[in-house]
């Protein structure tokens, strides 16, 4: 199964598991159809996204600024507006996941 395809699953499950016991933010990360790496972020009733990166959970409002920092742009204001994520080797992706995790951790409990 595709990841796109995975990704409308767990949608309709979410959405069809609403109220209980399935409300949960969750986000999912596979390949695509043309095996490139793609992530989806959900909201608790199943409405998903395909973005460059997420992060979901307690821990969230202390990773997604750093990952912003490190993967974005550098603002949203500039003109022409890049939408586009920094490309990453797999050693780099690695050291700054560890690096998000442990930074959160810190400060954090439920992390």
């Amino acid at each position: 199964m595709s990841c796109p395809a995975m990704a409308q699953l767990l949608s309709n499950t979410l959405y069809y598991k609403r109220f209980f016991p399935y409300y949960s933010f969750n986000v999912l990360g596979g390949l695509d159809n043309e095996g490139k790496g793609c992530v989806f972020t959900y909201d608790a009733v199943g409405s998903y996204e395909k973005v460059g990166y997420s992060s979901q959970g307690s821990g969230s409002t202390l990773i997604m600024p750093f990952l912003d920092n490190q993967l974005k742009s550098p603002s949203p204001l500039l003109l022409p507006a890049q939408d586009a994520v920094t490309p990453l080797v797999e050693a780099e992706a690695i050291d700054l996941v560890k690096t998000v995790f442990a930074s959160a951790s810190e400060r954090d409990i439920y992390t």
